[in-house]
């Protein structure tokens, strides 16, 4: 470490606090910008902001003539959910909710973007710390005991020219790899809709329980329940699920003694109640369904049913009743239509989808290794800023 840093707390640098409360009674319909943390978030972004509520000037002005109000070159900092969106402060015209965001201000002798990239290492370490379950929250007190290393002034100035200039370039390559990581789904969603919307000669349309049996889910008595493998295993979601893909196979967690509706080995799983309706699963083995998932098998092809039905979870998703608690009933479910080629045509239709769908979840893994590793490099920067070891070669040869 240069003998020139020297540590800090927080506290001892600046004030650490957050504003003063305003009430839901206080909002009016125009006046002065009061922001949240989704506000924040989109400062911190560099996003265009969706000002939702606002202050009286009056009310605004009272605020800072007794308590102060931000000012250019202040900081802030969401603090509850997703911690560490860090916006400097470069507008005035604005409030913030109490609370879940923390103002940094009154900070002497320290570059903002300095200590800006400052907390941005603390939060990565915090994250770090906990195992990668991001922290939900990140208390004041902790925060004001924060120790950093402040080197002078100017030292500060050039950290921050080499950290914009390369942050600059590392977020450009991570903005490439997430486009491509979505156009590469995209082109196998469009590859998808092609097939089942533009049926060609021979192709009918059936429902579904033309084609299929469908077996809708009830759940046994709790207290048959059980993980010791007593009984026969139950479905009940996706927490048996195997994996995200809807081709995984379910798993064997939990069992139960008093078996309702059974599905076999190979059937589709469909989520039917609440926010995961319309994900599926394979069944891997035979085991009792409860009230949340249905299953579904064909009697021809059910490679081609598995298929259609993926393609179409959104729309499944969407006839859900409830719009706060999706439900999709048996009768909704016999009513979907299905398109049917010729089996020939629906064996080589299916070979392809699979063919695409392992080359797009390849591709996406290489996207999606690509970019932890550009925001692995990111966080490796900003230790070695923090340390003293920051060069412009020392960016180059991380790069």
């Amino acid at each position: 470490m240069n003998k020139k840093w020297e540590m800090f707390s927080l506290e001892q640098l600046g004030k650490i606090t957050s504003s003063k409360r305003i009430f839901k009674s206080e909002y009016v319909d125009t006046g002065i910008p009061f922001y949240r943390t989704k506000e924040i978030k989109e400062l911190a972004n560099g996003l265009k902001v969706s000002t939702e509520l606002y202050i009286s000037k009056d009310r605004f002005n009272e605020i800072n003539r007794k308590f102060g109000t931000p000012a250019i070159g202040d900081l802030l900092i969401t603090a509850i959910g997703t911690i560490g969106e860090i916006y400097v402060v470069d507008n005035t015209n604005f409030y913030f909710k109490d609370g879940n965001v923390l103002w940094l201000r009154d900070f002497r002798d320290i570059d903002p973007d300095f200590l800006k990239y400052s907390l941005m290492a603390f939060v990565d370490e915090l994250n770090t710390i906990s195992h990668g379950s991001a922290y939900q929250a990140l208390p004041i007190e902790k925060l004001k005991k924060h120790r950093l290393l402040k080197p002078p002034l100017a030292e500060q100035k050039r950290i921050v020219a080499i950290l914009d200039e390369a942050f600059e370039g590392i977020d450009r390559a991570i903005a490439i790899a997430e486009k491509n990581l979505a156009n590469v789904r995209e082109l196998f969603e469009s590859y998808l809709n092609s097939i089942f919307t533009q049926k060609g000669d021979g192709w009918v349309e059936k429902k579904l329980d033309e084609e299929c049996e469908i077996i809708m889910g009830q759940s046994p008595d709790g207290s048959s329940y059980n993980s010791e493998g007593l009984g026969v295993p139950l479905i009940n979601g996706p927490v048996e699920f195997g994996g995200i893909e809807p081709f995984s196979k379910t798993v064997a967690t939990k069992f139960t003694t008093e078996p309702t509706k059974m599905c076999k080995e190979g059937d589709l799983i469909l989520c039917v109640r609440g926010s995961t309706t319309g994900r599926m699963n394979i069944a891997g083995q035979e085991a009792c369904i409860g009230r949340g998932v249905s299953a579904i098998r064909s009697k021809n092809n059910q490679d081609w049913v598995n298929h259609f039905i993926s393609f179409s979870r959104h729309k499944i998703y969407e006839s859900g009743s409830g719009s706060t608690f999706p439900n999709v009933s048996s009768s909704e479910l016999k009513k979907i239509i299905v398109p049917f080629p010729p089996k020939e045509q629906q064996d080589y239709i299916v070979s392809q989808i699979k063919y695409l769908s392992t080359e797009t979840q390849r591709l996406e893994a290489i996207y999606r290794k690509k970019i932890a590793a550009l925001k692995e490099l990111k966080q490796s920067i900003l230790q070695k800023a923090f340390t003293g070891e920051l060069t412009a070669d020392t960016v180059e040869k991380a790069a």
